[in-house]
């Protein structure tokens, strides 16, 4: 073979990895939506991920209601421990947080536990795609699921507060819609942190103590320290932010809604950005 021969096969050896970067075994050019479609069959294939979907919908509601069932009667919480009616509709919506941003962990982390993760990135080798797929299907299905469900709440808990004779608040009422609309950004927020975290640390164990206490455990601790302290950090704690942003009346000392958004925002865009970085850097 001449040399010219064996220089044009070089060449075209050379350019095999290149067209087929974009492909994954079955030959059909890797797409990003081809990469959605296959984050959204992980998923719903997983038993747990819909078991912990379910929980999670049955605390916004069941919490909801009992909350409505029981505020003011004497034997439970007072309204006044309560900014306004829509909050004790929406009582579940914390608790409901830690079982969501947990399942965020799983849908990352839980995939370097299995090893699946390498065969993930051998079908996708650009892998930022796999990162985005999988926050484009977990946003998605988590904010339509728990809009419908604080949605629930909602109209449950009023029905029962207005049967007991409670102050009541319908749907029109200025800033309702918004802490409903705002609830449900919590809860699909806190489910983007746990998948985030789940990419940096890539160990599920550690993933779901490090956001459980940064998002339930440390707000309780801020308020242990000097008042000045609380008054200057505790605002803008994500849970804390996302608080101003779910509640019709805002206290005095939170963020207001938009900034309470913006700031529980930030959260979420750096910590993605910053899995985004060691996704695409470290070994699978």
């Amino acid at each position: 073979m001449s040399t010219t021969a064996l220089d044009t096969q070089d060449a075209q050896d050379s350019r095999k990895p290149t067209e087929t970067a974009g492909r994954h075994a079955g030959g059909q050019q890797v797409t990003f939506p081809r990469v959605v479609h296959m984050e959204w069959i992980k998923l719903r294939s997983l038993r747990s991920t819909l078991y912990t979907l379910a929980i999670t919908v049955a605390l916004v509601i069941g919490f909801g209601l009992l909350f409505s069932s029981v505020v003011g009667s004497g034997d439970g919480p007072g309204e006044d421990d309560f900014g306004d009616p829509t909050s004790i509709s929406l009582g579940g919506v914390m608790l409901a947080a830690l079982a969501v941003a947990v399942l965020g962990v799983l849908m990352s982390a839980g995939e370097y536990a299995t090893g699946s993760i390498r065969a993930t990135l051998a079908a996708v080798p650009s892998r930022l795609p796999v990162l985005w797929g999988k926050v484009t299907v977990f946003a998605v299905v988590s904010f339509a699921l728990m809009l419908v469900a604080v949605l629930g709440a909602f109209l449950a808990g009023q029905s029962v507060m207005s049967s007991r004779g409670l102050e009541t608040t319908a749907l029109s009422d200025p800033g309702v819609f918004r802490a409903l609309v705002g609830a449900a950004v919590y809860l699909t927020g806190a489910g983007l942190i746990g998948l985030a975290v789940g990419v940096l640390l890539r160990n599920t164990a550690g993933a779901i103590t490090l956001v459980v206490g940064s998002l339930f455990v440390v707000p309780g601790l801020i308020q242990l320290l000097p008042s000045s302290w609380n008054d200057a950090i505790g605002p803008y704690l994500p849970s804390n932010a996302a608080n101003a942003v779910m509640t019709v009346r805002t206290a005095s000392d939170s963020l207001s809604p938009g900034s309470g958004l913006a700031v529980f925002a930030v959260y979420i865009v750096v910590l993605l950005a910053g899995a985004a970085v060691l996704f695409k850097r470290r070994d699978a």
